[in-house]
């Protein structure tokens, strides 16, 4: 029998490591010295971002990578390709977090070249629309393209049909709305798993979400709210499957791997999902990391590289 057991001790306040109380305390004293940060046009957010000069620094740019674009229903849907060192062993799809509204596949170089390198996967990151400009459907519309792009030229392209799918944050969001699609739509489950990090997967706002208040460490309620509204603000309801996951059906989807640090507003969405996803009938491996904020793998420190070491090693054996 399957099930899944938390030992209470990862949400005690002696649990956190001292250096991710560290990387904590200097999140949230950045976020601070930045009294309204969505008071700049979002183009500007995004540009500056991409060129290193955003909230957080932007890495280097991996000698994997490579920018191309696949067909989609508005219109060239870009994607960023990292490829490792000898033939892939399997293709990750990856879907960028960001609140459906900034965040791109460039801003998580690190992250996905390691995935290429230490995996021996070849890693596609979709640059989906995002909102407001173009509010849902245009994301998930996106990465379901992707995903059907894959289905159809990745055993040609990478000489593998042995597929991942994953994402962080709103990317979390979108990569389970993308594997119901399939399903639903077009009878498909080519996927084998799935890596959900932070996942926000009911948009009427969890209780962690709904009750975090206004402390910037990373993510707070009304960044949330912000986010939500950007993505719904021409269609789709929060209570409807396709925007929240969580209260749709989960039948028939892959093993999932679910991982959330324990200070993050959106921590219940990760606890109700994994248990949502065993309750269906899916296998289901959760991680909950001591005082980790949201995306925590996002930022140094030694509970990122376990976040870290966890996906690579779930990638590795998936």
């Amino acid at each position: 029998m399957s099930k899944l057991v938390l030992d209470a001790a990862v949400f005690s306040p002696s649990s956190v490591a001292p250096d991710t109380r560290m990387v904590n305390d200097a999140i949230v004293k950045i976020m601070k010295t930045i009294p309204d940060r969505w008071a700049v046009p979002l183009p500007e957010i995004r540009a500056a971002r991409l060129s290193g000069k955003g909230v957080f620094p932007l890495g280097p740019e991996s000698a994997r990578a490579r920018q191309e674009t696949i067909a989609g229903p508005r219109g060239d849907i870009p994607v960023r390709i990292y490829l490792p060192d000898g033939a892939p062993k399997g293709v990750y799809l990856h879907i960028h977090g960001g609140g459906w509204t900034v965040g791109s596949a460039r801003e998580n170089e690190g992250m996905l070249d390691r995935i290429a390198g230490q995996c021996g996967l070849a890693v596609v990151s979709v640059d989906y629309a995002l909102a407001p400009e173009v509010p849902y459907p245009a994301g998930p519309d996106d990465c379901e393209a992707a995903a059907l792009w894959l289905v159809k030229e990745g055993g040609a392209r990478f000489g593998t049909e042995r597929f991942a799918i994953g994402g962080e944050s709103g990317g979390a969001t979108l990569a389970v709305a993308t594997l119901v699609r399939l399903r639903d739509k077009h009878q498909l489950s080519p996927f084998a798993a799935a890596v959900l990090t932070a996942g926000c997967f009911d948009l009427r706002l969890t209780p962690s979400a709904r009750n975090w208040g206004d402390e910037p460490l990373v993510l707070n309620t009304r960044d949330i709210t912000f986010f939500v509204n950007n993505y719904l603000r021409l269609e789709g309801k929060a209570e409807e499957p396709d925007v929240s996951p969580l209260l749709g059906s989960l039948k028939g989807l892959p093993k999932a791997l679910f991982m959330v640090g324990t200070r993050d507003a959106l921590l219940d969405d990760t606890l109700f999902m994994a248990n949502a996803w065993l309750a269906a009938g899916n296998a289901t491996a959760l991680d909950v990391f001591p005082g980790g904020c949201h995306v925590f793998i996002g930022f140094p420190g030694t509970l990122a590289d376990q976040g870290l070491k966890r996906m690579c090693d779930y990638l590795t054996e998936f």
